[in-house]
C-alpha cells in the first residue's frame, strides 16, 4: 500500500476556521472544480519520517515552508491502494504567492509533445463546508478530523 503524508493549513478569520486547499494542475483538471482540490500531500520517500515528508511536500507544492506546532489528524484511506497521514498547522498563506513544483506530461495525448505543468495551479482558503465538495475523493474526513481536534462544531 502506498503511503503519502500531508499538511492541512488552517486559519481563523472572524472566529471561523478556513482551510487552505490546492487545485490540481495540468490539463485534465483545468476545467474541473468539484473534486479537483486537495490538501498539500505526496508520497513518502523510503526511510523518510511521515511528518518530514508532509513538510517537504507542502514546500514543494506551495513554494513555502510550513512551521508547527503540528496537530496529528490521523491516517485516511484515499483509495484501495493509498493512505495519507495528515497533520494540521495554523498559519498564514497568501494564495497569490503559490509557487508549485512542475511535472511533465505528454500533451495532447499521443502527440509525442511533452509539456510541463504546475502540480498545483492555484490555491484558495475555504470554510469547511465549502471545502468538502471541492476535495478529491477520500479527503473530506480530514476536514472533520480538524474540526474535532479544534473543538469546533462538526459539519
Amino acid at each position: 500500500m502506498l503511503s503519502s503524508s500531508g499538511i492541512l493549513l488552517y486559519r481563523r478569520v472572524a472566529g471561523s476556521v478556513e482551510v487552505l486547499l490546492l487545485h490540481h494542475g495540468g490539463p485534465f483538471w483545468a476545467r474541473k472544480d468539484e473534486g479537483a482540490w486537495t490538501i498539500p500531500k505526496g508520497l513518502q520517500e523510503p526511510g523518510e519520517e511521515p511528518l518530514a515528508a508532509a513538510r517537504r511536500e507542502f514546500e514543494e507544492e506551495t513554494g513555502r515552508a510550513v512551521e508547527g506546532p503540528f496537530i496529528e489528524l490521523g491516517t485516511f484511506r484515499q483509495n484501495s491502494s493509498k493512505t495519507v497521514a495528515v497533520w494540521a498547522a495554523e498559519g498564514a498563506f497568501d494564495v497569490a504567492d503559490l509557487k508549485s513544483n512542475m511535472f511533465e506530461l505528454e500533451w495532447p495525448p499521443r502527440s509525442g509533445r511533452r509539456q510541463q505543468f504546475p502540480e498545483a495551479d492555484r490555491a484558495g482558503w475555504f470554510s469547511p463546508g465549502a471545502a468538502i465538495p471541492k476535495l478529491a475523493k477520500g479527503q473530506a474526513p480530514i476536514i472533520g478530523a480538524l474540526l474535532e481536534r479544534l473543538g469546533e462544531k462538526p459539519i
